[in-house]
């Protein structure tokens, strides 16, 4: 975990640093062209921000005459792809776009990416107008490594919501609800099986299904380790409460097969219109409103995480770009990372509604939504739950396996076995692959 005294002595350095690009950037013109010619190799998890980075991309190459090869790869292929490549010595990218709420430790142990921080203080590579001060503390946060490296650039902060389909809940005469209870008695209302209407759906499928489990453990003011990283607390009451309630959602309101589902699948099911809410990212709205694709377009309703117990809260999860140490063109690989992070860019994002801004100023915009086909409600629900996001998974290193240890007692309690039971095998199974992680 990040010392108080590391984060705030990394950060307050880095902070200063856009005052001084300021300064000296207003002697001289920045030079955009600086490494004209050269060739960028850039990997992107598949997913609706490597979406936008794909649709300006023509516009980085025409500012800066960089040629970009970029190539989108499902985050199942891409995450074990990164690690073995980072690790190999010898990676085929430039540029790595990963979540940090998996891989930060792993790269971050294997020091496999470039510090930002020597590139952020040097006027000749950092625009005077990128203002990385700017960055909201939460991004900066999930940016740091514990040693106060900072060696990536947060893209975007996913936050998580309900997707709900107006038309059902108006047929039943049903109000969104407030609380996790109310949110399983809602999706019992909508269940109607003989006509092909499910009440709710989410992830089922192991290691993807773990962060709908946090979201309802959040309810209870609760995460999944102690703050020093140290300790499991995924059989604690709390623990089984929001497994249970995972449980009596899955099993008893969702549709047949949801124990195979990922994101993909749920979001194909509710574009349908017979699931009345889906709790997900809020960054896969745009297909929702497509009506190439989508039977529900005048239907889509946005809906504030429930509460729990004891705390209303959402889970969120933030992407990154990073630069790994063996790239030959580190600095072309920086002017695009410093590109697709920047204050237009990030704009773009969210006005395609790609996902959460790490920038402040994305929400003080002019400008924001003007262009954009997602509405006011959909940018109050971003705008409420950004006031009550915390971290959805927790910053260890072994949190693959922790996703498919928690995510297969997750799965079995989809097909009926004890929630408890589960939980308590399962945190039984991960305490020493915890243990052994926390020696090295």
């Amino acid at each position: 975990m990040i010392g108080r005294r590391t984060l705030l002595t990394s950060t307050a350095a880095v902070l200063a640093m856009p005052a001084l690009v300021e300064r000296v950037g207003a002697q001289s013109a920045f030079d955009w062209q600086r490494f004209k010619g050269q060739k960028l190799v850039v990997s992107l998890t598949k997913n609706p921000r490597a979406d936008c980075l794909q649709k300006y991309e023509k516009e980085f190459e025409a500012l800066t005459g960089i040629r970009v090869e970029s190539e989108q790869m499902p985050e199942q292929q891409q995450r074990p792809k990164m690690v073995m490549e980072l690790a190999s010595g010898r990676p085929s990218f430039d540029i790595t776009h990963f979540s940090l709420h998996v891989s930060k430790r792993v790269v971050g142990t294997g020091h496999w990416l470039e510090d930002m921080r020597p590139y952020l203080a040097d006027h000749a590579l950092t625009a005077p107008d990128y203002d990385w001060a700017d960055m909201s503390p939460g991004a900066l946060r999930a940016a740091t490594q514990p040693d106060g490296r900072i060696d990536s650039l947060p893209l975007e902060t996913d936050i998580w919501l309900v997707y709900y389909n107006k038309q059902l809940f108006q047929q039943k005469g049903l109000a969104f609800p407030k609380t996790f209870d109310e949110m399983l008695a809602t999706a019992r209302k909508i269940n109607d099986p003989a006509n092909g209407i499910y009440g709710f759906i989410a992830r089922g499928v192991k290691n993807a299904n773990v962060p709908v489990w946090t979201s309802i453990l959040l309810g209870q003011d609760q995460e999944t380790v102690t703050p020093d990283g140290k300790t499991l607390l995924t059989d604690t009451p709390a623990a089984i409460w929001a497994g249970e309630m995972y449980k009596s959602l899955l099993r008893e309101t969702a549709p047949p097969g949801v124990i195979g589902f990922n994101w993909n699948e749920c979001q194909t099911s509710f574009m349908q219109g017979k699931i009345g809410m889906w709790m997900d990212g809020v960054g896969f709205t745009p297909p929702l409103l497509d009506p190439k694709v989508s039977k529900i377009v005048d239907h889509v309703g946005f809906g504030l995480m429930p509460a729990g117990p004891k705390a209303q809260a959402c889970p969120v999860f933030t992407d990154a770009l990073g630069i790994p140490v063996h790239s030959k063109v580190k600095e072309a690989a920086y002017f695009y990372c410093q590109w697709a992070t920047s204050k237009k860019m990030l704009l773009n994002l969210v006005n395609m509604g790609g996902g959460a801004s790490p920038r402040l100023s994305t929400y003080q915009d002019p400008t924001l939504m003007k262009a954009s086909p997602f509405g006011q409600e959909w940018l109050a629900t971003l705008l409420a739950s950004m006031k009550i996001a915390r971290s959805g998974l927790p910053e260890i290193v072994p949190v693959t396996e922790f996703r498919d240890v928690i995510g297969i007692a997750l799965s079995n309690m989809v097909g009926g076995a004890d929630a408890a039971s589960e939980l308590r095998a399962a945190t039984e199974a991960f305490k020493p692959i915890l243990a052994q992680s926390l020696k090295t």
